[in-house]
């Protein structure tokens, strides 16, 4: 079955009374943003935006408001997941878009803190290949959480130079990671979200940004 947003809104709304309001708030927010970024073909920044903060939807709690830790949401999606979809996702795109973040040193936090410190010539290379080697270790152990974990944190380098305004808008400096980007987070959404809704009773955590009830 092809998951769109208007599947799993539409499941959302049939089986809302089974959900806490905090997860059918979450849902239907980075839904939302989901159809945001499918919506956005061909504005590559635009739909890598707009996947990003459908995916930090899925993440956000009142316990991290701002810079959300992705590990344990990828071990519990993972726990859930019975039919091994986000393994098979990663075993079929590792040699494509996930590779393409993991070697590309320009999503790779310490380059650019490299690139600032006084000694420019600090060797992040070290880390950066042991780095490349632990994710390819991963991918073969199954350790699916883990490899979520490094592929989502070069993501955030990403949408930081992009939200943060540390790129120009559709520059063909940064578009092969740009491009990657969009193109995983896309392909991941459908399936971390479908996990979700199929397991409402799980503690996915209280909302950042809850609905008030009452105007202030």
């Amino acid at each position: 079955m092809i998951i769109t947003p208007d599947s799993l809104k539409e499941q959302l709304r049939q089986q809302r009374d089974l959900f806490h309001e905090a997860h059918a708030t979450r849902l239907h927010r980075a839904i939302s943003w989901w159809r945001a970024a499918l919506a956005q073909e061909g504005q590559t920044d635009l739909q890598f935006i707009t996947a990003w903060i459908s995916l930090n939807a899925c993440a956000l709690t009142a316990q991290q408001n701002e810079s959300p830790d992705f590990l344990p949401l990828m071990q519990r999606l993972v726990r859930l997941d019975q039919e091994q979809s986000l393994y098979g996702l990663l075993w079929h795109t590792y040699s494509g878009p996930v590779k393409a973040l993991i070697k590309n040193p320009y999503v790779y936090g310490p380059f650019w803190e490299a690139q600032r410190a006084a000694d420019s010539v600090s060797d992040w290379r070290s880390g950066f290949e042991k780095a490349s080697v632990e994710a390819l270790n991963c991918l073969s152990r199954k350790k699916v959480p883990e490899l979520l974990s490094i592929t989502l944190e070069r993501l955030s380098v990403l949408q930081d130079q992009v939200l943060g305004g540390g790129a120009t808008y559709a520059s063909q400096v940064n578009r092969e990671q740009v491009e990657t980007g969009a193109k995983l987070l896309l392909s991941l959404l459908p399936v971390i979200l479908n996990i979700m809704l199929h397991h409402p009773d799980e503690d996915w955590g209280e909302l950042a940004y809850p609905v008030l009830k009452q105007p202030v």
